[in-house]
């Protein structure tokens, strides 16, 4: 049977965790400022029991540690070997997890495809599976495959799942107000001043205490948008200036979005921003599918849609779409190599997946061969949506280094956005640290 470890953190009152939540430091430094890592290996020693696997999860939520423990006892059932689970929510996770893989880690953890799996990657802090990829490659599009590679061209990742951001609203709202779906820009702010006119907030936002990550949506699909998939990625890694008029133009872009935000977002959670959606209080929020782990009444959830977000730039149009990849990555010294392979293999078929979205619909199956008849209609649109897509981004901490993300960006778009101005004191003070935590 599947064995759920658990290590004495805070109660989750006091730590609020959250469905995406940025790493608070550098990957190399914020952890160390934690003292004892919380996250700790459930391993053991040199002697590890051969017959079973550790697993380090960032699933500590309701829905995602149902989903986990469905896919490690099916694997304990096939394969006769123990998963031994350490679960630890999504912030202390992320805060601790250089100095975990630093230390004695579990065999198999949690962690995101692109530039974050990159950086452990390269660092030396996670083992190689091209051996398992063998196994598993044929399920995977060579979009999911480049998402899993290191900077060294072997496969560090195996994926799970994704989920894409857009603009979420109420079918019956929109029914009852005569709403009607904008493509551009132009109609989308129109519909915005519409929305307001009429008493609602027309577009729900939350980005106070650690929650100041989910403002990074509206400024990835922004630039983006305005700007084009290059750009950004250039941007994300980098290699342009912060003082770029391209990213001048993002934020007088975003100064107008905000003008829409409901009155207080900065003291408010995600989760209370999306539940005022839910309540018909706001109109649309900039929103990434997981939306739905807050849905329990499926006659609500039937009631919910999305748009992709608006075109601002026709030469780009809405060929981007924001759908970050979770799964899991091999630890550097994994005390059962053997097991925690046969396992990764498992995590990447179909079977895996399928009884993972059974029991979390807020989530598409990465896997082609997963079976998606039993997907609600979010997930059909959400696979549909993100299958195609021209460019597939992951998300503004995924995208680029999470230590400037934490300390500089965020900090300055969140100042920036109780009182936007035209921006370009900010995006100064931005450049000024960029050579901090990217060389050439």
């Amino acid at each position: 049977m599947t064995q759920q470890s658990r290590r004495p953190f805070p109660t989750r009152e006091a730590r609020e965790p959250s469905r995406r939540t940025v790493v608070r430091g550098s990957l190399g430094v914020g952890a160390a400022a934690l003292g004892a890592p919380l996250l700790s290996a459930c391993g053991g020693g040199p002697a590890a029991d051969p017959k079973t696997v550790t697993f380090g999860s960032n699933g500590a939520d309701a829905t995602p540690e149902k989903a986990y423990a469905a896919v490690t006892g099916a694997f304990t059932e096939d394969s006769g070997l123990k998963v031994k689970t350490n679960t630890v929510d999504h912030d202390t996770f992320q805060k601790s997890i250089s100095t975990y893989l630093q230390g004695t880690p579990d065999d198999v953890f949690t962690w995101f495809a692109g530039y974050r799996m990159q950086y452990f990657a390269k660092k030396k802090l996670a083992h190689p599976i091209d051996d398992v990829w063998e196994k598993i490659g044929s399920g995977f599009s060579d979009a999911a495959k480049q998402l899993s590679k290191g900077e060294d061209g072997k496969y560090y990742f195996v994926p799970l799942y994704n989920y894409p951001w857009a603009v979420f609203y109420r079918k019956s709202v929109f029914k009852q107000r005569g709403y009607e779906v904008p493509r551009t820009w132009s109609e989308f702010t129109a519909l915005a001043k519409k929305m307001k006119k009429d008493g609602l907030s027309p577009i729900a936002s939350g980005y106070g205490g650690g929650d100041s990550w989910s403002i990074l949506g509206a400024f990835d699909y922004l630039n983006l948008r305005a700007n084009g998939y290059d750009f950004h990625m250039d941007l994300m890694r980098g290699e342009v200036a912060w003082t770029d008029r391209r990213t001048t133009k993002t934020l007088d872009l975003w100064r107008e979005l905000s003008g829409f935000y409901q009155q207080g977002a900065g003291g408010r959670s995600w989760q209370d921003a999306a539940q005022s959606l839910l309540d018909k209080e706001s109109g649309m929020a900039v929103i990434g599918l997981f939306l739905g782990q807050q849905i329990t009444d499926e006659k609500l959830r039937a009631d919910i849609d999305f748009f992709p977000f608006p075109e601002v730039d026709p030469t780009h149009g809405q060929e981007a779409v924001e759908a970050p990849t979770d799964g899991f990555m091999l630890s550097r010294k994994p005390k059962n190599l053997k097991g925690a392979t046969k396992l990764l293999a498992y995590l990447g078929g179909a079977e895996a997946e399928n009884l993972y979205m059974g029991v979390d619909p807020s989530n598409v199956a990465v896997n082609s061969r997963a079976d998606t008849g039993k997907y609600n209609a979010l997930q059909k649109k959400s696979a549909d949506l993100i299958a195609s897509a021209k460019h597939i981004t992951q998300f503004g901490d995924r995208d680029s280094d999470p230590g400037f993300i934490s300390t500089v960006v965020l900090p300055g778009f969140t100042q920036w956005l109780g009182h936007p101005d035209d921006g370009a004191a900010l995006l100064k003070k931005i450049e000024s640290q960029r050579s901090r935590f990217f060389t050439a």
